[in-house]
């Protein structure tokens, strides 16, 4: 289960109910940043009553807490993750395939350049957008 997240949720001051718990843990163990239709579908499939303004609200209120991360990719769609690590990614453009990735030598950079630039960096997120090379 989604401990983590859960523990944030209610240190946020959220209510956790049987549907917030599902849509948690789809979110939490999702590894492909699904769209809310994905999220919902998912959902309908453990509990049939969930309805899919429940999932937009739910996504919605864990995105203002920072909770979720919401991405907005090549395909324009709104797609979510947890919001617990910090990383990066690599978006196909002709197939949409989402690679995740870190590299200390880039955070390190990154928060060089914000220092240099006079800013305490609280937060970033770098999309790089590419074709495969030839194997």
């Amino acid at each position: 289960m989604a401990t983590d997240l859960i523990r944030r949720c209610i240190g946020a001051g959220l209510k956790m109910t049987g549907q917030r718990r599902i849509i948690l843990q789809i979110i939490d163990e999702a590894d492909d940043h699904p769209s809310v239709d994905i999220v919902h579908q998912r959902a309908r499939s453990v509990d049939g009553t969930i309805s899919i303004a429940t999932v937009y609200r739910t996504l919605n209120v864990l995105d203002e807490l920072n909770l979720v991360r919401r991405h907005e990719f090549n395909d324009k769609l709104s797609r979510f993750e947890t919001n617990l690590d910090q990383h990066h990614h690599v978006i196909d453009v002709d197939g949409g395939d989402v690679r995740e990735f870190t590299d200390s030598r880039l955070e390190t950079l990154i928060e060089d350049i914000a220092s240099e630039l006079g800013y305490d960096l609280i937060d970033h997120k770098l999309e790089l957008y590419g074709r495969r090379k030839d194997k």
